[in-house]
């Protein structure tokens, strides 16, 4: 069989993928554009991808196409009506990055929490070097152990981050915005609770129709002032110019950000006007991106093309 590879950049030229190799044909695009899609999947009978769309528009004309496999967990770029009349089957991988994606939310916390760039700065402009002590704490800042931390979305990274905050000593509550009945062992309340008692802030939602644009202006002024806000989840779950507001006028007191609305960054994103790092961390998408993630995504993804084959 023949297998397309339509993003393989965004998978990582230190991931092995020979074991495709035993399985068929196997052609490597390190981007596609939709335009691009339709002629290089028109005989392929798997294709692999990360964010290219799957639609009738880009697969219409692949006759042979029987097996769709997405290198991450979110499918919101695959026309699943389309697939299913089609008799397309589809795959996404779940699992895989859960222990990063915790691991990245408190690297981010902690880098405002702590105020470890300024720290850091003070120490290599050459300040601590005039320091008559052998400490400064010019910047306070306070412990982890008492706060309260709301969690926007208890999947599987969600529980992750809530069960390693209690082992800090942390108060751990958590909104559903689908309504889904609470969960044992963990504190479910309602949106206004979570956003006016938490003092930390982690979105780990996925992208639906009932989170999108949920922080919004009213959510961020409910929020406490000293409050930091971390999104983990999805872009458009956060209206990107309350966020700047939000931040500009000290309604909130920092920001942590892994995904955006539009990915890259924008220029014009209102975001980039805040150059305070004390104030807004944000990274490039890279909180499920770590080798070992990596590396166990694609043996999901070769297990699903095996079993597919297998069944042939």
């Amino acid at each position: 069989m023949k297998i397309v590879f339509l993003d393989r950049k965004t998978i990582g030229e230190d991931i092995d993928l020979t074991g495709f190799e035993a399985l068929g044909e196997v052609v490597t695009y390190e981007m596609s554009q939709p335009e691009e899609v339709p002629d290089r999947v028109k005989d392929a009978e798997v294709i692999i991808v990360n964010k290219v769309p799957v639609n009738e528009q880009t697969v219409g004309t692949a006759q042979n196409l029987k097996l769709v496999c997405v290198a991450a967990t979110g499918t919101n770029n695959l026309d699943k009506n389309y697939l299913d009349k089609r008799g397309i089957e589809w795959r996404n991988a779940a699992g895989y990055s859960t222990t990063i994606v915790a691991q990245h939310t408190f690297a981010m916390l902690f880098y405002l929490l702590e105020k470890l760039r300024y720290y850091d700065d003070y120490v290599k402009n050459g300040s601590y070097q005039k320091n008559d002590v052998f400490t400064w704490f010019g910047e306070p800042f306070t412990e982890l152990a008492g706060k309260t931390w709301g969690i926007i979305g208890l999947g599987a990274i969600g529980r992750k981050v809530a069960d390693i905050a209690k082992a800090f000593g942390v108060h751990v509550i958590y909104y559903s915005a689908s309504g889904r009945p609470s969960q044992e062992g963990y504190e479910q309340v309602d949106l206004d609770t979570l956003l006016r008692t938490s003092d930390v802030i982690s979105v780990h939602a996925p992208l639906n129709e009932y989170t999108e644009n949920l922080m919004d202006k009213a959510a961020f002024a409910k929020m406490k002032k000293d409050a930091i806000f971390l999104n983990l989840g999805r872009g458009p779950i956060v209206v990107e110019e309350d966020l700047a507001e939000a931040l500009k006028q000290g309604t909130i007191a920092a920001a942590g950000l892994d995904v955006l609305r539009t990915e890259p960054i924008q220029p014009d994103n209102p975001l980039l006007a805040i150059k305070d790092s004390h104030k807004l961390l944000i990274t490039p998408h890279i909180a499920w991106a770590s080798t070992e993630a990596r590396t166990r995504l694609m043996q999901i993804v070769l297990d699903h093309v095996k079993g597919f084959a297998e069944k042939r």
